[in-house]
């Protein structure tokens, strides 16, 4: 393994065509890896083929995926991601995650508090692999006759789509504030409820489901990014305002909180409304607030250098092909 490239096979139980965090991230992670000079197939489950190494995104819905690869190819090694609901929901409750992690070789977590939430015997080979994102340029400066405030992601419970929208509710007619959501509908349930918003909520735009390249522009042109979940084992859309220089405001779960760290001014508690309107509020007024954010965010932009992912992932195959 030392002296050769590898071929590797990136399980994600995402299908080909989604645009969610971790068909994102196994994308990113595929590029990564042909650059230093691996095969790479991407699969929602291991195939059986010839892999010399399993890379695993999601330690209970790969499950399957990482017993067969240890039946059929014993004793290479094994990568286990792990996602928020890997963190923060499944790994409590569920053997069969817990499982994944006993048979990994090593564990890649996307920040470094999610350690706590792990065993002691889980922890001593987990390493953290930032996620990356590119500096968005030559985009057009904010709008000047609102203050934009974006929302990027799909449109389901775990990501609390419509919070920001009902703080908007909250704000005083002499707010320029204006919510942009762009994502996918993930129901016709969530679609008609995005409707229904606009209809009755004069500061908030549904924009559907947007290229990437749009919503990377989208977040250049907002003057803040609103994460609203109640989950996240580190958000891919964290990474990309934090390259773009945009200001976050985020709910104070556990997976922004390793990005961003304790103190970070721009928390609110999930799912409180109140909090995030007078949060948002305070942005667009207090121009020494919104400076301290977008400096808190500048100060950690180098944690999502490509440069660093890059190494980083480097580092974790030489380690594999030593251990």
């Amino acid at each position: 393994m030392k002296h050769r490239k590898l071929k590797i096979c990136l399980v994600t139980p995402a299908p080909p065509r989604a645009r969610n965090g971790n068909r994102v991230t196994a994308l990113r992670w595929a590029r990564i890896l042909r650059k230093l000079g691996h095969r790479v197939a991407i699969r929602q489950e291991c195939d059986g083929g010839s892999y010399d190494l399993l890379i695993a995104l999601h330690a209970y819905r790969s499950h399957a995926s990482i017993a067969r690869f240890r039946r059929e190819r014993p004793g290479l090694p094994i990568v286990v991601a792990l996602t928020g609901t890997d963190l923060y929901r499944d790994l409590p409750v569920r053997r069969r995650a817990q499982i994944s992690l006993d048979w990994a070789t090593r564990i890649v977590a996307l920040q470094p508090a999610a350690r706590s939430h792990l065993a002691s015997r889980h922890r001593r080979k987990t390493r953290v692999i930032y996620q990356s994102a590119e500096a968005i340029r030559g985009t057009a400066a904010p709008c000047r006759a609102s203050f934009d405030i974006c929302v990027l992601g799909h449109l389901r419970p775990v990501k609390d789509p419509f919070r920001a929208a009902k703080a908007a509710r909250h704000l005083p007619a002499s707010s320029r504030i204006r919510v942009l959501h762009a994502g996918r509908a993930l129901s016709a349930a969530m679609a008609r409820r995005a409707r229904d918003e606009m209809q009755s909520n004069a500061r908030y735009r549904w924009l559907g489901e947007r290229p990437v390249r749009e919503a990377r522009r989208i977040l250049a042109r907002s003057r803040l990014m609103v994460l609203t979940s109640r989950m996240e084992g580190g958000a891919n859309v964290v990474s990309e305002a934090l390259a773009a220089g945009v200001a976050i405001l985020s709910s104070r779960i556990a997976g922004s909180v390793g990005l961003l760290g304790r103190r970070y001014p721009g928390y609110f508690p999930a799912g409180d409304t109140r909090a995030l309107a007078r949060l948002m509020r305070r942005a667009e007024t207090d121009r020494g607030f919104l400076d301290r954010l977008k400096r808190e965010c500048a100060r950690r932009q180098r944690l999502v250098s490509p440069a660093r992912e890059h190494r980083a992932w480097a580092a974790l195959i030489r380690e594999l092909a030593g251990s």
